[in-house]
Protein backbone atom coordinates (compact mmCIF):
# COMPACT_ATOMS: atom_id res chain seq x y z
CA UNK A 1 0.00 0.00 0.00
CA UNK A 2 2.76 2.40 0.56
CA UNK A 3 3.15 2.92 -3.36
CA UNK A 4 -0.05 2.77 -4.06
CA UNK A 5 -0.59 6.47 -4.52
CA UNK A 6 3.37 7.33 -4.93
CA UNK A 7 3.08 8.18 -9.33
CA UNK A 8 0.73 10.61 -8.14
CA UNK A 9 2.53 12.85 -5.64
CA UNK A 10 4.83 15.11 -7.48
CA UNK A 11 8.23 14.78 -6.51
CA UNK A 12 10.14 18.11 -5.19
CA UNK A 13 12.07 20.00 -8.21
CA UNK A 14 15.47 19.57 -6.51
CA UNK A 15 14.53 15.97 -6.69
CA UNK A 16 14.21 15.51 -10.20
CA UNK A 17 16.62 17.81 -10.74
CA UNK A 18 19.15 15.55 -8.85
CA UNK A 19 22.07 14.84 -11.21
CA UNK A 20 22.64 11.22 -12.17
CA UNK A 21 26.23 11.28 -13.59
CA UNK A 22 29.32 13.76 -13.67
CA UNK A 23 28.82 15.25 -16.76
CA UNK A 24 25.25 16.63 -15.00
CA UNK A 25 27.07 18.26 -11.95
CA UNK A 26 27.09 22.18 -12.98
CA UNK A 27 29.95 24.45 -11.95
CA UNK A 28 33.41 22.96 -10.12
CA UNK A 29 35.56 22.90 -13.29
CA UNK A 30 38.70 23.18 -11.56
CA UNK A 31 37.68 19.67 -10.19
CA UNK A 32 35.21 18.43 -13.12
CA UNK A 33 36.81 20.09 -15.96
CA UNK A 34 38.97 17.81 -18.23
CA UNK A 35 42.09 16.56 -16.46
CA UNK A 36 40.93 18.22 -13.39
CA UNK A 37 41.79 15.86 -10.31
CA UNK A 38 38.07 14.93 -9.21
CA UNK A 39 37.60 13.97 -12.70
CA UNK A 40 40.68 11.92 -13.58
CA UNK A 41 39.74 9.85 -10.34
CA UNK A 42 36.45 9.45 -12.06
CA UNK A 43 37.60 8.46 -15.02
CA UNK A 44 40.10 6.10 -13.57
CA UNK A 45 37.43 4.54 -11.43
CA UNK A 46 39.71 4.17 -8.24
CA UNK A 47 39.03 6.26 -5.91
CA UNK A 48 40.61 7.21 -2.51
CA UNK A 49 39.35 8.88 0.52
CA UNK A 50 39.13 12.60 0.31
CA UNK A 51 37.50 15.61 1.94
CA UNK A 52 34.85 18.09 -0.07
CA UNK A 53 35.29 21.65 1.57
CA UNK A 54 33.16 24.34 0.56
CA UNK A 55 29.81 26.17 1.13
CA UNK A 56 26.31 24.98 1.49
CA UNK A 57 24.52 24.02 -1.86
CA UNK A 58 27.66 23.25 -4.03
CA UNK A 59 27.34 19.70 -4.39
CA UNK A 60 29.13 17.69 -2.16
CA UNK A 61 26.63 14.63 -0.95
CA UNK A 62 25.71 15.15 -5.05
CA UNK A 63 29.56 13.95 -5.84
CA UNK A 64 29.90 11.75 -3.46
CA UNK A 65 26.90 9.80 -4.76
CA UNK A 66 28.01 9.49 -8.31
CA UNK A 67 31.46 9.09 -7.21
CA UNK A 68 30.57 5.64 -5.22
CA UNK A 69 28.28 4.67 -8.42
CA UNK A 70 31.67 4.56 -10.54
CA UNK A 71 33.57 2.49 -8.37
CA UNK A 72 30.76 0.31 -7.87
CA UNK A 73 31.10 0.58 -4.23
CA UNK A 74 28.24 0.35 -2.07
CA UNK A 75 27.03 4.11 -0.68
CA UNK A 76 26.45 4.89 2.90
CA UNK A 77 25.77 8.11 4.12
CA UNK A 78 25.89 9.28 7.75
CA UNK A 79 25.91 12.96 9.19
CA UNK A 80 27.82 13.84 12.33
CA UNK A 81 24.80 16.40 13.76
CA UNK A 82 22.73 13.22 13.58
CA UNK A 83 25.35 10.38 14.36
CA UNK A 84 27.01 9.08 17.38
CA UNK A 85 29.89 6.48 18.02
CA UNK A 86 27.04 3.21 17.67
CA UNK A 87 26.05 4.49 14.03
CA UNK A 88 30.01 4.47 13.32
CA UNK A 89 30.31 1.09 14.69
CA UNK A 90 27.64 -0.18 12.84
CA UNK A 91 28.80 1.36 9.54
CA UNK A 92 32.08 -0.01 9.81
CA UNK A 93 30.79 -3.63 10.75
CA UNK A 94 28.85 -3.75 8.03
CA UNK A 95 31.41 -2.89 5.29
CA UNK A 96 34.05 -5.43 6.90
CA UNK A 97 30.73 -8.20 6.04
CA UNK A 98 30.79 -6.23 2.90
CA UNK A 99 34.39 -6.69 1.80
CA UNK A 100 34.64 -10.35 2.63
CA UNK A 101 32.29 -10.85 -0.44
CA UNK A 102 33.85 -8.39 -2.60
CA UNK A 103 32.10 -5.10 -2.45
CA UNK A 104 33.54 -2.18 -1.24
CA UNK A 105 32.16 1.09 0.31
CA UNK A 106 31.86 4.30 0.14
CA UNK A 107 31.28 5.90 3.60
CA UNK A 108 29.89 9.52 3.52
CA UNK A 109 30.27 11.66 6.50
CA UNK A 110 28.16 14.80 6.11
CA UNK A 111 29.22 17.81 8.31
CA UNK A 112 32.50 15.93 9.17
CA UNK A 113 34.19 18.56 11.60
CA UNK A 114 31.40 17.95 14.00
CA UNK A 115 32.84 14.60 15.11
CA UNK A 116 35.58 15.21 17.62
CA UNK A 117 38.87 14.48 17.35
CA UNK A 118 38.88 11.28 19.59
CA UNK A 119 35.80 9.73 16.62
CA UNK A 120 37.81 10.95 13.93
CA UNK A 121 40.47 8.75 15.21
CA UNK A 122 38.25 6.26 15.25
CA UNK A 123 38.18 6.01 11.14
CA UNK A 124 41.78 5.74 10.97
CA UNK A 125 42.41 1.57 10.47
CA UNK A 126 38.89 1.65 8.61
CA UNK A 127 40.73 3.73 5.92
CA UNK A 128 44.10 2.47 6.28
CA UNK A 129 43.16 -1.11 5.45
CA UNK A 130 40.76 -0.18 2.87
CA UNK A 131 37.57 -1.00 4.39
CA UNK A 132 36.37 2.51 3.36
CA UNK A 133 36.56 5.06 0.96
CA UNK A 134 36.02 7.66 3.17
CA UNK A 135 34.48 10.61 1.61
CA UNK A 136 33.80 13.62 4.19
CA UNK A 137 31.97 16.85 3.30
CA UNK A 138 32.05 19.96 5.53
CA UNK A 139 31.93 23.65 5.42
CA UNK A 140 34.74 24.86 7.91
CA UNK A 141 38.30 24.83 7.14
CA UNK A 142 40.12 21.46 7.63
CA UNK A 143 43.12 22.51 8.74
CA UNK A 144 41.06 23.79 11.95
CA UNK A 145 38.73 21.27 12.22
CA UNK A 146 40.15 18.03 11.08
CA UNK A 147 43.20 16.67 12.97
CA UNK A 148 46.20 15.55 11.07
CA UNK A 149 46.50 11.96 11.18
CA UNK A 150 42.87 11.91 9.44
CA UNK A 151 44.04 14.93 7.29
CA UNK A 152 47.19 13.02 6.25
CA UNK A 153 45.49 10.41 4.78
CA UNK A 154 42.76 12.05 2.40
CA UNK A 155 43.06 14.65 -0.16
CA UNK A 156 40.90 17.71 0.12
CA UNK A 157 39.03 18.91 -2.49
CA UNK A 158 38.07 22.80 -2.59
CA UNK A 159 34.45 23.34 -3.83
CA UNK A 160 33.24 27.02 -4.71
CA UNK A 161 29.85 28.49 -4.86
CA UNK A 162 28.17 28.30 -7.86
CA UNK A 163 29.01 31.10 -10.18
CA UNK A 164 26.23 32.76 -12.53
CA UNK A 165 26.89 30.60 -15.22
CA UNK A 166 26.08 27.45 -13.40
CA UNK A 167 23.00 28.96 -11.94
CA UNK A 168 21.98 30.14 -15.42
CA UNK A 169 22.58 26.19 -16.34
CA UNK A 170 20.05 25.63 -13.46
CA UNK A 171 17.29 27.63 -14.17
CA UNK A 172 17.44 25.84 -17.77
CA UNK A 173 17.38 22.58 -16.65
CA UNK A 174 14.21 23.79 -14.77
CA UNK A 175 12.80 25.32 -17.15
CA UNK A 176 12.93 21.97 -19.67
CA UNK A 177 11.22 19.89 -16.05
CA UNK A 178 8.54 22.23 -15.89
CA UNK A 179 7.65 22.94 -19.82
CA UNK A 180 7.86 26.42 -19.79
CA UNK A 181 9.80 29.39 -18.88
CA UNK A 182 10.56 31.07 -15.49
CA UNK A 183 8.07 33.47 -15.20
CA UNK A 184 9.96 36.66 -14.27
CA UNK A 185 11.71 39.31 -16.12
CA UNK A 186 15.34 40.21 -16.51
CA UNK A 187 15.71 41.82 -13.75
CA UNK A 188 13.55 39.38 -11.13
CA UNK A 189 15.88 37.04 -12.88
CA UNK A 190 19.14 38.87 -11.87
CA UNK A 191 17.43 38.84 -8.31
CA UNK A 192 16.59 35.10 -7.71
CA UNK A 193 20.77 34.96 -8.59
CA UNK A 194 21.85 37.21 -6.33
CA UNK A 195 19.38 35.65 -3.76
CA UNK A 196 21.28 32.37 -4.14
CA UNK A 197 24.21 33.43 -3.46
CA UNK A 198 25.73 30.27 -5.08
CA UNK A 199 24.06 28.15 -2.89
CA UNK A 200 22.52 26.05 -5.96
CA UNK A 201 20.03 23.80 -3.39
CA UNK A 202 18.31 27.05 -1.91
CA UNK A 203 18.19 28.58 -5.36
CA UNK A 204 16.14 25.20 -7.04
CA UNK A 205 14.01 26.21 -3.64
CA UNK A 206 13.65 29.17 -5.04
CA UNK A 207 12.74 28.50 -8.86
CA UNK A 208 10.37 25.81 -7.42
CA UNK A 209 8.72 28.51 -5.16
CA UNK A 210 8.28 31.02 -8.17
CA UNK A 211 7.32 27.83 -10.72
CA UNK A 212 4.59 27.52 -8.30
CA UNK A 213 3.40 30.59 -6.74
CA UNK A 214 2.84 32.58 -10.20
CA UNK A 215 -0.30 32.32 -11.57
CA UNK A 216 -0.75 31.35 -15.62
CA UNK A 217 0.25 33.83 -17.38
CA UNK A 218 2.10 36.10 -15.05
CA UNK A 219 5.53 37.30 -14.98
CA UNK A 220 6.77 38.91 -11.89
CA UNK A 221 8.94 41.85 -11.33
CA UNK A 222 11.88 42.14 -9.00
CA UNK A 223 8.89 43.43 -6.82
CA UNK A 224 6.94 40.67 -7.41
CA UNK A 225 9.73 37.69 -6.63
CA UNK A 226 10.47 39.39 -3.33
CA UNK A 227 6.79 39.27 -2.29
CA UNK A 228 6.44 34.96 -2.95
CA UNK A 229 10.07 34.30 -2.01
CA UNK A 230 11.40 34.52 1.75
CA UNK A 231 14.81 36.35 2.17
CA UNK A 232 17.82 34.30 3.13
CA UNK A 233 19.15 34.61 6.39
CA UNK A 234 22.66 35.73 6.26
CA UNK A 235 25.08 32.55 6.50
CA UNK A 236 27.59 33.51 9.26
CA UNK A 237 28.62 31.20 11.87
CA UNK A 238 30.36 33.69 14.74
CA UNK A 239 31.62 30.45 16.60
CA UNK A 240 33.56 29.25 13.39
CA UNK A 241 36.04 30.18 10.16
CA UNK A 242 33.41 32.72 8.58
CA UNK A 243 33.62 34.55 11.76
CA UNK A 244 37.49 34.89 11.54
CA UNK A 245 37.60 35.38 7.60
CA UNK A 246 34.56 38.28 7.74
CA UNK A 247 36.91 39.93 11.16
CA UNK A 248 39.64 39.85 8.76
CA UNK A 249 38.12 41.07 5.27
CA UNK A 250 37.18 44.09 7.44
CA UNK A 251 40.58 44.60 9.15
CA UNK A 252 42.16 44.71 5.19
CA UNK A 253 39.81 46.50 3.56
CA UNK A 254 40.61 49.22 6.26
CA UNK A 255 44.18 48.98 6.06
CA UNK A 256 43.97 49.44 2.29
CA UNK A 257 42.00 52.47 2.93
CA UNK A 258 38.75 51.03 1.40
CA UNK A 259 36.20 52.70 3.10
CA UNK A 260 33.04 51.34 1.20
CA UNK A 261 34.36 48.12 1.76
CA UNK A 262 35.02 48.13 5.49
CA UNK A 263 31.51 49.33 5.89
CA UNK A 264 30.03 45.98 3.47
CA UNK A 265 31.66 43.66 5.91
CA UNK A 266 30.63 45.32 9.17
CA UNK A 267 27.51 45.31 7.61
CA UNK A 268 27.90 41.37 7.30
CA UNK A 269 28.84 40.73 10.40
CA UNK A 270 26.22 43.03 12.67
CA UNK A 271 23.45 41.19 10.01
CA UNK A 272 24.77 37.84 10.95
CA UNK A 273 24.72 38.37 14.76
CA UNK A 274 28.41 38.91 15.77
CA UNK A 275 28.72 40.74 18.77
CA UNK A 276 29.09 44.39 18.40
CA UNK A 277 31.51 44.32 21.26
CA UNK A 278 33.69 42.08 19.50
CA UNK A 279 33.79 44.11 16.38
CA UNK A 280 34.51 46.96 18.80
CA UNK A 281 37.18 45.83 19.99
CA UNK A 282 38.60 44.97 16.68
CA UNK A 283 38.33 48.40 15.81
CA UNK A 284 40.44 49.54 18.80
CA UNK A 285 43.18 47.03 18.07
CA UNK A 286 43.30 48.46 14.38
CA UNK A 287 43.55 52.28 15.91
CA UNK A 288 46.49 52.00 17.30
CA UNK A 289 47.91 48.75 14.78
CA UNK A 290 47.68 50.34 11.69
CA UNK A 291 47.25 53.80 12.39
CA UNK A 292 48.70 54.69 15.28
CA UNK A 293 50.21 58.36 15.23
CA UNK A 294 49.66 59.07 11.96
CA UNK A 295 46.20 60.18 13.39
CA UNK A 296 46.53 60.02 16.80
CA UNK A 297 42.73 60.57 17.11
CA UNK A 298 42.10 57.35 15.49
CA UNK A 299 42.02 55.35 19.41
CA UNK A 300 39.98 58.44 20.98
CA UNK A 301 37.32 57.74 18.14
CA UNK A 302 37.76 53.84 19.58
CA UNK A 303 37.02 54.40 22.64
CA UNK A 304 34.47 56.84 22.10
CA UNK A 305 32.89 54.73 20.01
CA UNK A 306 33.08 52.01 22.26
CA UNK A 307 31.27 54.20 24.89
CA UNK A 308 28.64 55.06 23.34
CA UNK A 309 27.61 51.46 21.86
CA UNK A 310 27.57 50.25 25.80
CA UNK A 311 25.49 53.43 26.48
CA UNK A 312 23.06 53.21 23.42
CA UNK A 313 23.05 49.67 22.38
CA UNK A 314 21.16 48.85 18.94
CA UNK A 315 20.06 50.08 16.64
CA UNK A 316 21.30 53.52 17.52
CA UNK A 317 24.86 52.55 18.31
CA UNK A 318 25.28 51.16 15.22
CA UNK A 319 25.85 54.52 13.62
CA UNK A 320 28.51 55.15 16.27
CA UNK A 321 30.46 51.66 14.79
CA UNK A 322 29.46 52.77 11.22
CA UNK A 323 31.12 56.44 12.12
CA UNK A 324 34.34 54.81 13.42
CA UNK A 325 34.85 52.93 10.44
CA UNK A 326 34.68 55.78 8.21
CA UNK A 327 36.91 57.53 10.72
CA UNK A 328 39.60 54.45 10.22
CA UNK A 329 38.91 53.88 6.63
CA UNK A 330 40.07 57.51 5.60
CA UNK A 331 42.49 58.01 8.18
CA UNK A 332 46.23 57.82 7.32
CA UNK A 333 47.96 54.13 7.88
CA UNK A 334 50.85 53.82 9.60
CA UNK A 335 52.14 50.51 11.69
CA UNK A 336 55.10 52.39 13.23
CA UNK A 337 53.66 52.01 16.85
CA UNK A 338 53.74 48.67 16.22
CA UNK A 339 56.95 48.04 14.65
CA UNK A 340 58.78 50.20 17.11
CA UNK A 341 56.90 48.11 19.78
CA UNK A 342 58.11 44.87 18.07
CA UNK A 343 61.98 46.40 18.23
CA UNK A 344 61.88 47.34 21.37
CA UNK A 345 60.73 44.18 23.14
CA UNK A 346 63.68 42.51 20.41
CA UNK A 347 66.21 44.96 22.21
CA UNK A 348 64.76 43.95 25.78
CA UNK A 349 65.19 40.21 25.47
CA UNK A 350 68.57 41.28 23.92
CA UNK A 351 70.12 43.34 26.54
CA UNK A 352 67.88 42.06 29.57
CA UNK A 353 70.23 42.36 32.40
CA UNK A 354 71.90 46.08 31.50
CA UNK A 355 71.09 48.66 34.33
CA UNK A 356 70.63 52.26 33.42
CA UNK A 357 73.63 54.96 33.17
CA UNK A 358 74.25 56.25 36.52
CA UNK A 359 73.14 59.62 35.93
CA UNK A 360 69.51 59.61 35.25
CA UNK A 361 68.93 57.39 38.55
CA UNK A 362 67.78 59.00 41.69
CA UNK A 363 70.01 59.57 44.71
CA UNK A 364 67.99 59.59 47.82
CA UNK A 365 70.82 58.31 50.21
CA UNK A 366 74.29 59.69 50.96
CA UNK A 367 75.77 55.74 49.40
CA UNK A 368 74.25 55.91 46.33
CA UNK A 369 75.56 59.87 46.05
CA UNK A 370 78.94 58.50 46.64
CA UNK A 371 78.68 55.96 44.12
CA UNK A 372 77.87 58.22 41.62
CA UNK A 373 73.71 58.13 40.95
CA UNK A 374 72.24 61.29 39.49
CA UNK A 375 75.99 63.24 38.81
CA UNK A 376 76.06 65.12 36.07
CA UNK A 377 72.40 65.09 35.40
CA UNK A 378 70.83 67.69 33.32
CA UNK A 379 67.48 68.79 33.43
CA UNK A 380 66.15 68.96 30.12
CA UNK A 381 63.74 72.51 30.91
CA UNK A 382 66.47 74.71 31.92
CA UNK A 383 68.59 73.93 29.35
CA UNK A 384 68.59 76.46 26.12
CA UNK A 385 66.81 74.58 23.40
CA UNK A 386 64.95 72.56 26.24
CA UNK A 387 66.91 69.51 25.37
CA UNK A 388 69.87 67.93 26.91
CA UNK A 389 71.00 65.51 24.65
CA UNK A 390 72.35 62.99 26.74
CA UNK A 391 72.04 59.35 26.69
CA UNK A 392 69.44 57.28 28.41
CA UNK A 393 70.78 53.95 27.11
CA UNK A 394 72.74 51.26 29.26
CA UNK A 395 76.29 52.48 28.64
CA UNK A 396 77.11 49.20 27.61
CA UNK A 397 73.88 49.06 24.68
CA UNK A 398 74.85 51.90 22.34
CA UNK A 399 72.25 54.15 20.99
CA UNK A 400 68.98 52.24 19.13
CA UNK A 401 66.15 53.62 17.00
CA UNK A 402 63.04 51.77 17.45
CA UNK A 403 60.43 54.25 16.17
CA UNK A 404 60.65 55.12 12.66
CA UNK A 405 57.81 57.38 11.98
CA UNK A 406 56.10 57.05 8.22
CA UNK A 407 56.00 60.19 5.91
CA UNK A 408 51.98 59.78 6.66
CA UNK A 409 49.82 62.27 8.50
CA UNK A 410 50.90 63.52 12.04
CA UNK A 411 53.98 61.13 11.68
CA UNK A 412 55.33 64.03 9.48
CA UNK A 413 55.60 66.28 12.20
CA UNK A 414 56.37 63.83 14.76
CA UNK A 415 59.30 62.88 12.05
CA UNK A 416 60.42 66.69 12.22
CA UNK A 417 61.05 66.53 15.59
CA UNK A 418 62.80 63.61 16.21
CA UNK A 419 65.12 64.86 13.30
CA UNK A 420 65.74 68.44 15.42
CA UNK A 421 66.70 66.50 18.24
CA UNK A 422 69.03 64.41 16.53
CA UNK A 423 70.68 67.22 14.81
CA UNK A 424 70.71 68.95 18.42
CA UNK A 425 71.99 65.57 20.14
CA UNK A 426 74.89 65.41 17.16
CA UNK A 427 76.13 69.33 17.70
CA UNK A 428 75.84 69.10 21.46
CA UNK A 429 78.24 65.89 21.64
CA UNK A 430 80.70 67.52 19.47
CA UNK A 431 81.03 70.32 22.05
Amino acid sequence: MSGLFENTVRRPLADRMRPESIDDVVGQEELLGADAPLRRMFDSGRLSSFILWGPPGCGKTTLARILAGTGNLHFTALSAVFSGVADLRKAFAEAESRRKYGEGTLLFIDEIHRFNRAQQDGFLPYVENGTVVLVGATTENPSFELNSALLSRCRVFVLKPLDEAALEKLIARAEKLEERPLPVDEKARRTLIDLADGDGRYFINLLETVFDLARPGEVLDEDGVLKVVQKRAPIYDKDREGHYNLISALHKSLRGSDTDAALYWTARMLAGGEDPLYILRRLARFAVEDVGLADPMAIQMAVAAWDVYERLGSPEGDLAITELVIFLGTAPKSNAVDAAHMRAARAAAEYSSLVPPAHILNAPTRLMKELGYGKGYQYDPDTPDGFSGQNYFPEKMGRKCFYRPAERGFEREIAKRLAYWEKLRESLSQK
